[in-house]
């Protein structure tokens, strides 16, 4: 799906990382007190954007917010509950806020929550979203590779008959650069990034809330390799610490970064909530590294065809997965580890 949007085009303009706390819900029985966190937290973020907006300047047009930095993710609580307790409702109150703070501050928002969809009841997805200037929510990513969340890929039949292929791989053509989300771990995953760059994905935002790695640097290494592969430009926020749980509050913290079309990274932060992580985004010069012949312009040196038999040919992690009825956790785990054992069988594997 790429979604159009009408306004002056920019050939450069801001990004910056919003590397803020995420403050977890987890722990909180009653659902109208995990509301008002939500509520406080989307306050917070109002003042800390238009500080940040006043200290950037008027160039600033995107701002990446880290992986559910509304909620953290979920502790204790089944399908169902979490849904219930701390996802969003796809016109709910918690979107229409953060719709007013992008319209505020004239740009692009983009962040991970969780949502609800009603289309599959008592579920939820993990979903990266893009708010435009407008303040209406402009793309929809929902994450396909989840340890223990339900995602597009479980009931896929089910999901692309609602959504289509479009949307499961939503790019969003706007002033500012073709738009795609990457969510969390998913930066490991090259197919995910492919599938938006097939679609003309000039720009990757990447929410993340991870360990800010030093020795072993997978993560560091994969984000570049998004952004060289695909000739576009990698906006990754990882979480400023994480706050409410009994996990100590700097595991998750620091090391945001922008990342250019070449691998450059143009920009990182270290530990704490900060604003660092900011780099202009040059769209002219993007373009033009990606219509000239060359070696490294290797998205136009893509081929398809000779990958496409092997993938069609070959299934790991089963599609269409996901039960009738809404499933324990203990689903997720079970499905890996059978997934092994078949893979083992197959000689895939070796044990």
């Amino acid at each position: 799906m790429t979604n159009q949007t009408s306004s002056a085009k920019l050939s450069h303009y801001k990004a910056v990382c919003m590397q803020v706390k995420c403050q977890a819900v987890s722990a909180l029985r009653d659902k109208a007190e995990a509301r008002g966190v939500m509520r406080k937290t989307i306050e917070r973020l109002r003042g800390n954007l238009l500080a940040g907006q006043a200290f950037i300047g008027s160039e600033l047009k995107l701002v990446v917010l880290p992986e559910y930095f509304l909620t953290g993710f979920p502790q204790g609580d089944g399908l169902s509950a979490w849904a219930d307790k701390a996802a969003l409702e796809m016109n709910g109150a918690e979107y229409e806020a953060l719709g007013k703070l992008a319209q505020e501050a004239k740009v692009y928002l983009s962040g991970n929550v969780y949502e609800q969809d009603g289309h599959f009841p008592g579920l939820y997805f993990q979903t990266s979203f893009v708010i435009e200037p407008s303040g209406n929510v402009i793309l929809r990513y929902r994450r396909l590779n989840s340890m223990f969340a339900p995602t597009p890929h479980d009931m896929w039949d089910r999901y692309l008959g609602v959504y289509g292929l479009e949307g499961v791989f939503p790019v969003a053509d706007t002033p500012i650069g073709k738009l795609a989300c990457i969510a969390s771990e998913e930066i490991l995953y090259p197919e995910v990034a492919r599938c938006h760059a097939m679609r003309g994905a000039e720009i990757f935002l990447h929410h993340s809330s991870q360990t800010n790695e030093t020795t072993k640097a997978v993560k560091e290494v994969c984000t570049v390799a998004r952004a060289i592969e695909n000739c576009a430009y990698v906006v990754s926020t990882n979480s400023g610490g994480y706050d409410g749980t009994a996990i100590l509050s700097a595991s998750t913290d620091g090391g945001s970064k922008i990342v250019n079309y070449e691998g450059l990274v143009l920009t990182k932060t270290g530990q704490g909530e900060s604003m660092s992580a900011t780099a202009e985004i040059d769209l002219a010069a993007l373009r033009r590294f990606r219509t000239r012949p060359g070696m490294d312009n290797l998205i136009a040196r893509q081929r398809f065809e000779a990958y496409a038999a092997s993938y069609a040919q070959h299934h790991h992690y089963p599609v269409n997965n996901f039960p009738e009825t809404v499933p324990e956790r203990s689903h997720f785990i079970q499905t890996q580890r059978a997934t092994i054992d078949r893979l083992v069988k197959d000689g895939v594997l070796q044990n």
